[in-house]
């Protein structure tokens, strides 16, 4: 066993700048033969920016330390102290429940996995995970450590979950001068990197304007449909800049926690529906009717604009045609491999105006893009 991190010496904020630039221009060469305008560069704060982390609990007699592993080598056990990617919360929280729990054997016993959950504006939730049923005893002694420590528990073992106060953390994201308010479920998707969430939305909203989307009063005119739209973050920062949002989304947490959000924002013009791109683009050309969609009138939406934020596959052959039948196609990819695969299409009908990078995971690989299209006039 090694005392260090195995990512330790990747990260090196010294370096972050000449590493964000790596990736810019990957993507200026990987889109290229798109003629895109310049490239919107949005940086990560170098360190202290990841909002949820998990690590394994390794054993070692009576003792128990955080531990990564080797990249590609699991034999390779690290000792992990400090965690400079994370947030300082996720930071100080490791220190304490270690120290808390190392103690007391009944808490340490077996304890295979902690997980962290925070926010920017200092929610935080832990959850243990075991490999042994947990009873009355562990949860005594459980909610006296979350009383310690001022956070909610989460327990979890083979078939079992218990929630001593909650599951979720509670976000405030300040965005353009608003305040927007995000229930994240634990084990639901959230953006990891909170500071430049904020970022991508603000830059969504500066999307929006640029788009004539009003009437002669200024107010909005036209309707967003919006795919993969989780637990509504879009959504929920858009909606004063349409007149009506209608978004899906397939995962049952997720729709859940949009619902609670669209109610702690106060929104009256959004509506969530529980179902894939491809199940709302059968809605949408009236080849099946969905119970879901009961009391949605899909005929009386006027869209013009439509925000995907797929997975890595990016959009199916299906959802391809149905968002170029839109005049403006805001489009946030995970991956820009299949990002360049799917404007192969869309730039037959579309060109793209604006041209992002959100680098929401500093010190990796993993590039976040976001592209504005508009129709192109007919020549």
């Amino acid at each position: 066993m090694q005392q260090r991190d195995p990512y330790q010496h990747h990260v090196n904020p010294e370096h972050y700048a000449e590493l964000l630039e790596v990736k810019a221009q990957r993507l200026r060469d990987l889109f290229a033969d798109f003629n895109p305008p310049s490239l919107q560069v949005h940086a990560s704060a170098p360190s202290h920016f990841r909002l949820r982390a998990e690590f394994r609990l390794w054993h070692d007699g009576d003792r128990c330390f955080y531990a990564m592993f080797e990249p590609g080598d699991k034999s390779k056990v690290y000792e992990v102290r400090e965690f400079p990617i994370a947030s300082r919360l996720i930071n100080e929280l490791m220190t304490r429940l270690l120290e808390d729990i190392q103690p007391n054997e009944l808490l340490r016993r077996k304890l295979f996995q902690v997980e962290f959950l925070t926010t920017v504006s200092g929610d935080a939730l832990i959850t243990l995970i075991y490999h042994k049923p947990l009873g009355d005893e562990w949860r005594a002694e459980a909610e006296a450590l979350q009383a310690r420590l001022g956070f909610p528990i989460v327990g979890r073992s083979r078939k079992q979950k218990l929630v001593l106060e909650r599951d979720y953390v509670n976000e405030a994201l300040q965005v353009d001068g608003k305040t927007l308010h995000y229930r994240q479920i634990e084990g639901g998707f959230t953006q990891p990197n909170g500071e430049m969430n904020q970022q991508m939305l603000s830059w969504a909203r500066s999307a929006a304007a640029d788009i004539n989307n009003s009437d002669n009063n200024g107010e909005p005119s036209s309707d967003l449909l919006e795919l993969y739209c989780g637990n509504g973050n879009f959504s929920m920062a858009l909606a004063d800049t349409f007149r009506r949002v209608l978004a899906t989304e397939i995962s049952k947490t997720s729709v859940a926690a949009a619902q609670v959000n669209i109610a702690d924002n106060q929104l009256d013009n959004v509506v969530i529906a529980r179902l894939s791109s491809e199940e709302f683009v059968q809605a949408l050309r009236g080849e099946r009717t969905f119970e879901r969609l009961s009391g949605v009138d899909l005929s009386s939406y006027d869209f013009r604009t439509v925000l995907v934020d797929p997975p890595r596959a990016g959009l199916d052959d299906e959802s391809v045609k149905q968002v170029q039948g839109y005049d403006n196609i805001i489009y946030i990819s995970c991956n820009p491999n299949t990002l360049h695969d799917n404007l192969q299409v869309l730039c037959n009908t579309h060109e793209i105006r604006r041209f992002a990078l959100f680098d929401q995971f500093p010190y990796t690989d993993h590039i976040e893009t976001g592209v504005v299209l508009t129709r192109k006039n007919p020549s």
